[in-house]
């Protein structure tokens, strides 16, 4: 019988891993579900390898805004199905499950999927079990049920939901966030936040209420929910919160992405800190798919530089899970989660939520490792 160094080793045309700063062709060493090397040149015998001399092996894409449910969520995909096969391994559900359902959520989903998923629970008990505004009546509002099953989830919920637009908010929307900032507050978890529709309350004071840590997401919407002044410039509101550590998720869904909005943010040298789909059932079939490769590759086409789109399905979103050291790096000792995109530089135009469009590559899914198990794409 032959002893062999390595159970896996995927070597690709360029590696890179914003964590440590590895960028060239190499190879990445995988034993059991660790990562146990990643360098240009590797020595040592491997009982499986796979090649991609065209590819880009990054660690595994983290989508940190998206709807991974297989059960009581009226907007939940099959995480497996939906993320994993498309590259993404870690994704943060937001409010798919309250207080109600959690237990169900964690048995059905976190439990009984192979993607890593954490949780930012609805500040509504019943979470998206019912279709139409999971904040449509006060009894389902409970900061007490929230704390209490946030202490019983641990390190899986990593923090709550608390969407106020229209669509999903028919109370009094500053009451639904003080609320919210209670059960925060209570138990040191951040908010992943959807602002109000500003005609109803405007940005400024909407931030002001945030915490450093809190997370504002749909920031590359148009119209009237634009970041962007008059000036061309950001909204000095938004500078302010960034600057006391309010963070912002690109997250691109039905409504949110406007290629404008991202293009000025990007010449301002305003970047997000992730870049998230807000994948849910809507998207399943959708041709093309709406993932987080193809999502990437949007941000591109605006103008963000590569490296930082990288670091915005990686490093920083691990950071913000509190997972660095564990995902969205290649360090020895990681979670062997891996991506392998190849560019198709013939793909259809891509198209934001305004329905503009601008020419460029899409990046595909060519090969998804999650904890060590390989799995092929096209």
């Amino acid at each position: 019988m032959t002893d062999f160094d390595y159970d896996l080793v995927v070597r690709a045309g360029r590696i890179v891993c914003t964590a440590t700063g590895l960028d060239g062709p190499g190879s990445v060493a995988i034993s059991r579900d660790r990562i146990v090397a990643a360098c240009a040149k590797l020595d040592g015998t491997s009982r499986q390898t796979r090649d991609f001399p065209s590819g880009l092996l990054l660690p595994g894409l983290i989508d940190l805004h998206a709807h991974p449910a297989k059960s009581g969520s009226q907007y939940g995909v099959n995480p497996d199905l939906s993320f994993l096969h498309q590259g993404t391994t870690t994704v943060l559900s937001q409010g798919d499950a309250g207080a109600e359902n959690w237990p169900a959520y964690r048995s059905h989903t976190i439990d009984g999927s192979r993607t890593r998923i954490r949780l930012a629970i609805s500040l509504s008990k019943k979470g998206e079990q019912h279709s139409g505004p999971c904040f449509r009546n006060r009894d389902w509002v409970d900061t007490d049920a929230c704390t209490q099953a946030i202490v019983a989830g641990g390190e899986l919920i990593w923090g709550i939901a608390a969407n106020v637009s229209r669509n999903s908010c028919l109370l009094n929307p500053h009451e639904v966030l003080r609320n919210a900032l209670h059960a925060a507050e209570q138990t040191g978890r951040p908010l992943l936040y959807g602002m109000r529709n500003p005609g109803d309350w405007s940005i400024a004071d909407q931030l002001t209420l945030l915490r450093a840590g809190d997370v504002v997401t749909y920031i590359f919407r148009d119209s009237e929910w634009s970041i962007i002044g008059n000036d061309g410039q950001i909204l000095p509101e938004v500078l302010e919160a960034r600057d006391r550590g309010v963070l912002f998720d690109a997250c691109h869904g039905k409504q949110s992405f406007s290629f404008r909005v991202a293009e000025a943010a990007f010449a301002a040298g305003f970047y997000p800190d992730t870049i998230s789909t807000d994948h849910y059932a809507a998207h399943v079939g959708a041709h093309p798919p709406h993932n987080l490769p193809r999502t990437m590759s949007k941000f591109l086409a605006a103008g963000m530089p590569e490296y930082e789109v990288f670091a915005r399905v990686g490093a920083r979103p691990a950071e913000i899970l509190g997972l660095s050291g564990e995902v969205g790096t290649l360090t020895p000792g990681s979670c062997a989660d891996l991506t392998v995109l190849e560019m198709n530089h013939a793909s259809v135009p891509l198209i934001d939520t305004c329905q503009q469009t601008r020419p460029g590559s899409c990046w595909e899914t060519r090969l998804v490792v999650r904890a060590g198990i390989a799995q092929t794409n096209g």
